[in-house]
Order: structure tokens, then sequence, then C-alpha cells
């Protein structure tokens, strides 16, 4: 099994940044992909950035690309979530999540980024 364990929501200022963290333990040799989602009230959770662990391949949505970066950090076992220029529709609850080699998902609990207008 793996664990994950979001940091770094909270609330700011459109036009401002927010760099969220994704801890992760156990059996962190299988993760294949990691992921950022996030899912607004009364929406569906959708993607919003990934990268593959071994190679730092990434992918974002189109609605953060140019201002949302993904990394990282094999050392840690960390990935960060680098979020400038956030806009109000960015205020969504956050999840970390990762795809190991069997193709089993696992998913953190969530932090909160709210963005002022």
């Amino acid at each position: 099994q793996v664990q994950l364990v979001e940091s770094g929501g909270g609330v700011v200022q459109a036009g401002g940044s927010l760099r969220l963290s994704c801890a992760a333990s156990g059996r962190t040799s299988s993760m294949h992909t990691m992921a950022w989602f996030r899912q607004a009230p009364e929406k569906e959770r959708e993607f919003v950035a990934s990268i593959t662990y071994s190679g730092g391949s990434t992918s974002l949505a189109d609605s953060v690309e140019g201002r949302f970066t993904i990394s990282r950090d094999i050392a840690t076992n960390t990935v960060a979530l680098q979020m400038n220029s956030l806009k109000p529709e960015d205020t969504a609850v956050y999840f970390c999540t990762t795809r190991v080699v069997s193709g089993r998902r696992y998913w953190g609990q969530g932090t909160q980024v709210i963005v002022s207008s």
C-alpha cells in the first residue's frame, strides 16, 4: 500500500501563488505516476496535472497550463504542485493520487485551496 498526505493549501488572493506538497510513504517503489486532481463544490473531480515518477514526464490540464507546474523529488518521495496566477475558479479541494504498477490507485485526503477575488 501507499499512503499520501497533502499539505500547503490555504486562502490566497487572485493573482497569488500557493505550493502544494504531497508526501508518499509505504510501497513507494511501486509508484508509476503521481497526479493532482481537484474538486470544486457541486462539481466532479477533475484532472490537474501528472508526472511519471521515474522519468519525470509531465502533463497539465489546459485550464492550468502556463500557471501550474508539477515536480517530484524521488529522494524524499514528494510531489509538488506550484500554482501561480491563481484565479477564483481554481478554488477547490486538491487531491494527490498515485497509480502503482499493478494499476491500483491511491488517494490522499485532500487539501483546500480558496482563491478570493
